[in-house]
């Protein structure tokens, strides 16, 4: 239970706790879901060319449909709270350690992409280089401006402050207020945009490959994210005997 001394940073402990368990339960029931639509790909890859484009076509939907979900929600708690999507607690160290901007590197869509997909024509091959081209540009970028961020807060630094976030005595609160709202708000700007990024980049690329080939990488795709999943549990698990 908080102390009388801490009354005036329950109130936000509170929040961001919900906040944080709330998002934990989504990422749970999605990743179980996700689990589901892997099984389909799965089972619809071993018989693509079998297969109707439009059937094809409502698979990738659906997969892709779930992807949106996931924005969405993460969107509606970093609204709430920045700094829990940038600490994402939902995660283990492992999935940690593969997050650009709160999320995938955009770039990662195409070595996925590299390794499960290699018949692209010509006219794919030249779109998909220069969206790769405009892709790194565009990531560049955001590392530019997420360094201006970091050094633009000099006291205290910003990873110190994300992790004192909603746990210091209200003096400190007072002091590091503007500091707070100034970062949490460039933040959540920088983090809105390498979504989109992150969204555009594999609509662009479904757009540019066939149905047959959407399958397979999506299949790539959904596999990779379990397979670093799975390992990060094990990894924990393994620390924590």
């Amino acid at each position: 239970m908080p102390t009388a001394s801490r009354t005036g940073t329950a109130g936000r402990d509170d929040t961001n706790d919900a906040a944080a368990d709330s998002f934990h339960q989504f990422v749970e029931g999605w990743l179980v879901r996700q689990e589901h639509f892997l099984d389909e790909l799965l089972s619809v890859e071993q018989h693509c060319h079998e297969s109707q484009d439009e059937d094809l076509e409502d698979l990738i939907s659906r997969v892709l449909f779930h992807y949106e979900q996931y924005y969405q929600e993460k969107s509606r708690v970093a609204q709430r709270n920045i700094f829990l999507v940038f600490s994402p607690t939902w995660f283990t160290p492992f999935e940690r350690s593969f997050l650009w901007i709160a999320g995938f590197k955009p770039a990662l869509a195409f070595r996925v992409l590299n390794d499960s997909v290699n018949n692209l024509s010509e006219d794919q091959y030249q779109r998909m280089s220069r969206l790769i081209e405009n892709t790194r540009v565009s990531e560049r970028m955001m590392n530019d401006e997420l360094a201006r961020i970091q050094e633009s807060v000099a006291s205290p630094p910003l990873i110190d402050l994300t992790r004192r976030k909603g746990r210091v005595g209200d003096d400190d609160v007072v002091r590091d207020q503007s500091a707070i709202v100034t970062l949490g708000s460039a933040l959540e700007s920088l983090l809105a945009r390498a979504d989109l990024l992150r969204t555009d980049t594999v609509a662009k690329v479904v757009e540019i490959l066939n149905p047959v080939q959407n399958v397979t990488f999506l299949t790539a795709v959904t596999r990779l994210q379990h397979r670093i999943r799975d390992l990060g549990l094990q990894r924990r698990g393994q620390r924590s005997k």
